[in-house]
């Protein structure tokens, strides 16, 4: 399984930025998708996470309101809007995918990754 995850960048306090993230080497339907972040000095913290069809989805309480998480599976991409960004946003922001379909939201429970991309907001 390969994801390679881009949308990342610089943006102002109550901006949006859209994150992408591209899938292949299985059925990209057929499993749970999930964004994380890590800013620095800190651990690796669940974002939102979405169910193989797209019907679930669940999100960290920071973000509830704020972020959308979605998928295309003609397109094998999940994504992540982000809208009203603050400073606490700031991160790098790793797309994810486990087998099973239980929303785990410890890094440990998923078990392929992204390369990760950066989000800075600027106050």
């Amino acid at each position: 399984v390969q994801l390679q995850a881009s949308g990342g960048g610089l943006v102002q306090t109550g901006d949006s930025l859209g994150l992408s993230c591209a899938a292949s080497g299985r059925t990209f339907s057929n499993y749970l998708m999930g964004w994380f972040r890590q800013a620095p000095g800190q651990e690796r913290a669940f974002v939102a996470a979405i169910s193989g069809s797209g019907g679930t989805t669940k999100y960290a309480d920071s973000v509830k309101g704020r972020f959308t998480i979605s998928r295309d599976n003609a397109k094998n991409t999940a994504y992540l809007q982000m809208n009203v960004l603050k400073p606490e946003d700031t991160a790098v922001y790793y797309c994810a995918t486990r087998d099973g379909t239980f929303f785990y939201t410890t890094p440990d429970q998923w078990g392929y990754w992204g390369q990760g991309t950066q989000v800075t907001v600027s106050s």
